[in-house]
């Protein structure tokens, strides 16, 4: 699900519809919709995207995820809440355009994209996960920093652990929205995000190790 159709909302609605997902997106402007085209198979409901009856009646019990991507901060970040706090949506991200308030909502554990470090593929990994985001790749292509999905069930365990079963190296976590360079004993929490050093074939097998809950002894 999607607040706000503007030319973020409706690029991010038409990339995420092509990938094969059902899509609603919510505007208080019913002419905004003209930007998805009439081709895009999705709901639009017309109503403010914070509020109960609107967000029923796009299907938000029904919803994976929920982007909040008007122009208005006040309205991205109380739909966000709104969306995760009262409906339990899984995966929920605001666009904040002041990086200020974006780094304050972070840490009330509102995922948050600010307007001077967005990108729609940014949103697209919050809002649909799908395995391992390439970040950088070496010259000779064999090695690669990535950004990995790791399993819930190996919160609280040491990063060391996560590097041994897995093979790779941790090069740096983005925690609260601050990236954070491993130190000795550090261990994994709820919501981190993890980026490894890994040789290029080892790289799918690693992300499934760590997409997986542990072995046990892990």
């Amino acid at each position: 699900m999607i607040m706000g159709c503007g030319r973020v909302g409706s690029s991010l609605a038409l990339t995420v519809e092509q990938r094969g997902h059902s899509v609603a997106v919510v505007d208080q402007n019913a002419d905004a919709f003209r930007r998805l085209g009439p081709a895009f198979a999705g709901r639009r409901v017309t109503g403010v995207g914070f509020d109960h009856d609107t967000l029923v009646e796009a299907g938000i019990h029904e919803a994976h995820a929920f982007a909040a991507v008007s122009s208005g901060d006040n309205s991205n970040i109380l739909a966000a809440r709104v969306a995760r706090e009262k409906f339990d949506v899984e995966n929920v991200v605001a666009r904040i355009y002041d990086p200020g308030r974006a780094e304050v909502y972070e840490r009330l554990g509102i995922p948050t994209i600010a307007t001077v470090r967005w990108t729609a593929d940014q949103v697209l990994r919050r809002l649909v996960p799908e395995g391992a985001v390439s970040e950088f790749r070496d010259a000779s292509g064999r090695v690669v920093l990535v950004e990995v999905p790791v399993h819930e069930a190996w919160v609280g365990r040491p990063l060391s652990a996560l590097e041994a079963a897995a093979g790779v190296r941790v090069a740096y976590v983005t925690r609260l929205g601050q990236g954070l360079v491993p130190a000795k004993g550090m261990a994994y929490q709820e919501d981190d995000i993890v980026h490894v050093v890994v040789a290029d074939e080892r790289l799918a097998a690693a992300a499934a190790v760590l997409a997986a809950a542990p072995e046990e002894g892990a």
